[in-house]
């Protein structure tokens, strides 16, 4: 049975994913895995560099961008869907399958064992559904989107008002990012992030595929919420450390970004919350988002009028 199936989406981060494969091919540990590098309609020579220097790995090109999920889905369709026979329940013996399988970004390095110690780490925590490291940004800081609480209405709420940041020590009003939390322990979280989400294999037989409604945000939230409500556990194991530079592929477009982020909130509200909430409280969610991604979306404007005004 392969122990581990690799995801990798890529677009238009050519240098950022040759280095990203190095790194998982170097990896040591013991374990059999396969690499699946998913190109979403890239412009920089990146379908070209995977089929000459990494022709071990599985590359499917898409015809466009059709986002995360939509990339992300395209392979794991091929892992899945491959094996009709097997039966929609968690049957972790069955040879078809790999055990885990690896959403991961192409903007992320691993050192030589994590994927060994990830796994070992499923091993060890039968009741979890995905699990994911502690993310590293290259100048040290920790990635606060590793480990996060569902974006309810009172988590959302905090962070509007910035109660987060002001508390970040707190258990009430820093839930958002899990600031309270020692960044290298072990904990059971809402979600880990989508850079890097180990997963147990019979969990897209249970909960489905990514919602390919979201674009580039949200769909790890999502697909956290739908493992968690089959009763199994989402965990952040602070012991794994993963260098993640964040956001190369999306800094090309300044707007889309923060588009999505904000579009991606009101589709996770509207999908698990608004029909829970009462009315008055529902306009004053929706407001805020809207009045949000308009603020930073003024922001951007301010920022690029000053870099234009210092170039």
């Amino acid at each position: 049975m392969l122990d581990l199936a690799i995801i990798i989406v890529n677009y238009n981060v050519c240098d950022l994913l040759r280095d990203c494969l190095k790194t998982v091919f170097s990896s040591e540990g013991g374990f059999s895995y396969e690499v699946f590098v998913v190109d979403n309609a890239s412009k920089d020579g990146s379908v070209t560099m995977v089929s000459r220097e990494f022709p071990q790995a599985r590359l499917i090109e898409s015809p466009f961008n059709g986002g995360y999920a939509y990339a992300n889905n395209l392979a794991l369709r091929v892992i899945l869907d491959g094996y009709p026979s097997l039966p929609a329940v968690d049957d972790e013996t069955s040879s078809a399958l790999p055990r885990y399988i690896l959403l991961l970004n192409p903007d992320t390095a691993l050192s030589l064992y994590v994927l060994r110690d990830m796994i070992q780490f499923m091993d060890s925590h039968p009741d979890a559904g995905a699990a994911g490291p502690q993310l590293i940004r290259p100048d040290g800081s920790l990635d606060l989107a590793c480990r996060r609480s569902f974006p309810t209405p009172a988590v959302s709420f905090y962070r509007m008002l910035g109660l987060s940041k002001l508390f970040p020590r707190s258990r009430r009003f820093a839930r958002y990012n899990l600031t309270y939390l020692d960044p290298d322990d072990v904990a059971e979280v809402d979600s880990v992030v989508g850079a890097f989400m180990i997963i147990r294999s019979s969990m897209w037989r249970q909960v489905g595929l990514l919602d390919e409604s979201f674009f580039m945000y949200g769909e790890d939230l999502d697909l956290a919420y739908r493992i968690k409500q089959r009763g199994w556990k989402v965990l952040y194991n602070g012991k794994v450390k993963v260098l993640h530079y964040k956001g190369e592929s999306s800094r090309q477009d300044s707007w889309r970004p923060v588009i999505e982020f904000y579009r991606a909130m009101l589709i996770f509200y509207r999908k698990h919350y608004a029909s829970t909430t009462p009315f008055p409280l529902n306009l004053l969610i929706v407001g805020g988002i809207y009045v949000q991604a308009i603020l930073a979306l003024l922001r951007n404007v301010w920022l690029s009028a000053i870099v234009r005004r210092l170039a």
